[in-house]
């Protein structure tokens, strides 16, 4: 069982930065590919990136439009993952979600057995 709870989340202005934390509980973290997903009002849930941990070397995966502009990290150590957002406009507002499967790695939210409760993601024009 592994339990997430993510903070960072807040109101920005657009071309801001927000830095998001997913703390997850449990001894195999590192066994764990990590993700973040968003969802908007109204929208469906989507893929924002991915990091998966193998051989020592992290493996970040993105959607396209994040653009260069944000970047997953995670500390093995701390049992958490990082999303550094840069540059953010409105239509980056949603709700972040953070994510942990022990599969491959997957863009899908059917891919991923656990959840954190969201923080949410405000910018303003």
């Amino acid at each position: 069982q592994v339990q997430l709870v993510e903070s960072g989340g807040g109101l920005v202005q657009a071309g801001g930065s927000l830095r998001l934390s997913c703390a997850a509980s449990g001894r195999t973290f590192s066994r764990y590919t990590m993700a973040w997903f968003r969802q908007a009002p109204g929208k469906e849930r989507e893929f924002v990136a991915r990091i998966s941990w193998s051989g020592g070397r992290t493996l970040p995966f993105y959607a396209d439009f994040v653009r260069g502009r944000f970047t997953i990290s995670r500390d093995n150590a701390k049992n958490t993952v990082y999303l550094q957002m840069n540059s953010l406009q409105p239509e980056d507002t949603a709700d972040y979600y953070c994510a942990a499967d022990d599969s491959n790695g997957s863009n899908s939210p059917l891919g991923y057995h656990y959840w954190g409760q969201g923080t949410q993601v405000t910018v303003s024009s």
